[in-house]
């Protein structure tokens, strides 16, 4: 395929900085997003002198404010071939503790975002009957566990946004991949927020306590490796390599035996409660009939 275009949001670091190394050392153009520059200098500095370009974009700024930021990027070449979701973090905490302020700003950035990045390059997009929108996603946005409520609650809904998102767009030319990635060793867990209201003596010894217990012990011990997953995300948004294959046909790309194992696990869980339900409305409709 040749050399495109790509808007890859939070390269500070983790998936969002490799992705942009893999792509650069591909001599693809790549545009990358920092909330800070300054806060994010080594990276910055580092996509520059490689060739790519990074802007500030804070995915909490309203609607207006990030389509318009998106729309400068894509000037600068003409095109955004490519457009990756990757920004976004994690509160963790029992459900019980999160304020409005701390519901609001994990929407804004990780569902209100990528929402608004993507209503910036469909335009382009469409016009040119091309382009590509990943949305990074987590194994938490297929199978949400206890401390996972809010993170997964918004991985939930861009999974949603990206499922009408594929139906809208295949017409026009335009590919849509969500990326469930389970633990890799990036700066993911070491990033963790937790509310700012103490869990409650209640909880104490629960699942919720215990789940949270577990994250500093991890830290390091992840089992995968970020720049594999990378390299399998890239080979299946250009068509190249082994995972190129999968090119425009897969909605989904988990990323790590943990991840696979983990959805097949749920879907399991999911058609037997659906098979249930079939028992359920056959009786129904058996005893109606007589």
């Amino acid at each position: 395929m040749a050399n495109l275009v790509w808007l890859i949001t939070g390269v500070s670091n983790g998936f969002g900085l490799a992705l942009a190394r893999t792509a650069l050392a591909a001599k693809h153009q790549v545009i990358g997003s920092v909330r800070n520059k300054n806060a994010s200098a080594d990276a910055v500095r580092e996509i520059v002198e490689k060739g790519g370009h990074v802007i500030e974009v804070d995915m909490t700024e309203p609607q207006q404010s990030i389509v318009m930021k998106v729309q400068a990027a894509e000037a600068k070449y003409g095109r955004i071939d490519v457009l990756v979701n990757n920004a976004g973090y994690s509160i963790l905490g029992g459900i019980e503790q999160f304020s409005e302020d701390e519901v609001l700003r994990q929407y804004r950035t990780n569902v209100y975002g990528p929402l608004f990045t993507t209503q910036g390059v469909l335009p382009g997009m469409r016009t040119r009957r091309s382009g590509f929108i990943v949305n990074i996603s987590s194994v938490g946005g297929q199978d949400s566990h206890a401390t996972g409520g809010l993170y997964g609650a918004t991985k939930f809904a861009l999974e949603g946004m990206s499922e009408s998102l594929y139906y809208e767009v295949k017409e026009f030319g335009i590919g849509v991949l969500i990326v469930e990635p389970g633990l890799f060793r990036t700066n993911f867990l070491h990033a963790l927020e937790t509310p700012k209201k103490i869990l409650p003596e209640g909880y104490k010894g629960s699942v919720v306590d215990k789940t949270l217990g577990l994250f500093s012990g991890m830290l390091g011990k992840q089992p995968g490796d970020p720049d594999k997953a990378v390299r399998r995300l890239f080979e299946v948004v250009t068509g190249n390599g082994s995972g190129g294959k999968l090119r425009g046909k897969v909605l989904r790309l988990p990323l790590g035996m943990d991840a696979v194992e983990r959805i097949e696990k749920k879907t399991r869980t999911v058609l037997a409660d659906v098979a249930e339900a079939r028992k359920l409305e056959e009786d129904a409709s058996t005893a109606l009939g007589k």
